[in-house]
């Protein structure tokens, strides 16, 4: 069985029942399935091969799921291209993977050329052109149905790129295989079990928010869509379309749990608010747990190994000795801390977590080396350290190249943005080494703080000094208005790091 046919089997079961809301616009699955079949079939009159390739360029649209859908019924390869990525990136992508067909909304025509390839405009508003339109296509084939191809699970369903904010972009093939077992890992951790299910795609369908489309196809439920993802809408979108499920990155929980009146809301239908992406402050774990109807839950994964190779569910998350934790490993995937000689450690013991199953990439594409280096007997190595304790709890600490090594002593940034984080003023905060004569690295903190607030940064530091060893204090903390963040909105540790060291090089050399 091959993902997409989760969707059309809620197709053939529930096809009166609301596949797709935006604002008053509701599509039912079999209107849904009708278009998807419509679309695939023209995809294939555009190129027949099967698995070449297909970039998405677009926003949170239905035009957008439209053309995911049908891109995994036409028996291709997707190519997820971030619109909020720079030009330069995404050509690099298309470059490197050579797409046969691009589908691009209207307003990122200039962010990417289709480099050979047949352009077809996904979100059109008013575009005036020769390329056609995703709805030009579904009226052109209405009625018409694709060749279903016999494809393996270990043929490749989507190519998505990581790393482009630290160093070279790496193409993770993702097969089948893997899809499927992402979704059953999803079905499986969170228990979707019926048509009420409804999620909001406020993440970017690039990303994370992407990985539980199927399962809530899975189960009847329905996609909803927003516009402009801002902290407020979101809030607002929460009780009036009674959403049960959302993916969001720990910056976008922050900056709603400021908004003003957001308690006041009803929040009641919300059943599953999964941050990811990066860890969320263990402070704010019972302060979401109690305004999100408690649901608040989390879960690991990486590019690599898709979205769910760990994960908590809510009511684990009750349990204080659970709010630094990411979860416990899902059902098909075994997750172990290991040593650098390669060794399992035991319950409690420091080392990088390392991951094995059905949900690890195939590689990276045309780069034997890098995925020789990554992937070892099996085991998908991810850069972050932590411990597994004797519950199999993991508790994931840093990066392994993020550690601070201040003074002879190794310092985690997430410890010390986990106090920063308690101070009342501050809004968010990234903490990173920048080199000295003295520490050898010197714990350093950037933080935005919250509208009108007047703390200053010595005030800062001296809050941290009187909860944790001093030689953990940050000795530096710069107040900024907007720290550097991704695309996705996650704030970016290196880049953070890297603006103070040219800072720090260009006060020496004046």
């Amino acid at each position: 069985m091959l993902p997409i046919e989760h969707f059309f089997r809620a197709a053939e079961r529930w096809p009166e029942r609301l596949a797709v809301k935006h604002g008053p616009r509701e599509i039912t699955y079999g209107e849904l399935a009708r278009q998807v079949d419509a679309l695939a079939a023209a995809m294939q009159s555009i190129d027949p091969t099967p698995q070449s390739r297909v970039g998405i360029c677009a926003h949170n649209t239905v035009e957008h799921l439209l053309g995911w859908l049908a891109t995994f019924a036409a028996g291709k390869t997707w190519i997820p291209l971030n619109p909020r990525n720079g030009a330069e990136e995404l050509n690099r992508v298309i470059a490197a993977t050579g797409p046969s067909i691009v589908i691009i909304d209207a307003d990122c025509l200039e962010k990417a050329a289709p480099q050979g390839a047949t352009r077809i405009i996904g979100k059109p508003d008013s575009y005036v052109g020769d390329d056609k339109t995703l709805a030009d296509l579904c009226h052109a084939f209405d009625g018409a149905r694709p060749v279903r191809h016999e494809l393996s699970l270990d043929d490749v369903q989507a190519i998505k790129f990581t790393g482009g904010s630290s160093g070279q972009p790496k193409g993770c093939v993702q097969t089948y295989r893997v899809w499927n077992t992402c979704i059953t890992s999803m079905l499986a951790a969170f228990e979707f079990e019926d048509a009420d299910n409804r999620h909001l795609l406020a993440a970017p369908m690039t990303h994370g928010a992407n990985t539980l489309i199927m399962p809530t196809f899975a189960v009847g439920g329905a996609q909803v869509f927003m516009g402009a993802a801002r902290p407020a809408a979101i809030l607002e979108a929460f009780e009036r379309d009674r959403i049960t499920t959302v993916f969001l990155p720990p910056t976008v929980i922050y900056m709603m749990l400021a908004e003003p009146g957001m308690e006041s809301r009803d929040y009641s239908a919300l059943r599953h608010v999964i941050v990811g992406g990066a860890t969320i402050r263990r402070d704010v774990v019972p302060q979401a747990m109690k305004i999100f109807n408690n649901a608040l839950e989390t879960c690991f994964g990486q590019t690599e190994a898709p979205q769910i190779a760990i994960c908590m569910r809510a009511a684990d998350w009750q349990d204080e000795k659970n709010f630094a934790s990411t979860g416990r490993a899902t059902a098909l995937t075994r997750v172990e801390a290991m040593d650098s000689d390669g060794r399992i450690l035991n319950a409690g013991e420091s080392g990088e977590i390392v991951l094995k199953g059905d949900l690890v990439m195939q590689g990276y594409l045309e780069m034997p080396e890098k995925t020789a280096e990554t992937i070892i007997d099996g085991w998908l190595h991810t850069g972050d350290i932590g411990i597994i304790d004797d519950r199999g709890f993991v508790f994931i600490k840093d990066r392994i190249r993020d550690v601070i090594i201040t003074g002879g002593f190794n310092v985690y940034p997430s410890d010390v943005e986990a106090v920063l984080g308690r101070h009342p003023e501050v809004k968010e905060c990234v903490v990173f080494g920048i080199p000295d004569m003295k520490w050898g690295e010197a714990v350093t903190a950037a933080v935005e703080l919250h509208h009108g607030a007047t703390v200053t940064d010595q005030a800062i530091a001296d809050f941290v000094k009187q909860q944790m060893d001093s030689v953990k204090a940050p000795k530096a903390v710069h107040i900024v208005d907007e720290l550097p963040r991704s695309p996705v909105g996650k704030v970016l540790r290196r880049e953070a790091k890297a603006r103070y060291i040219a800072a720090q090089e260009e006060e020496l050399s004046a």
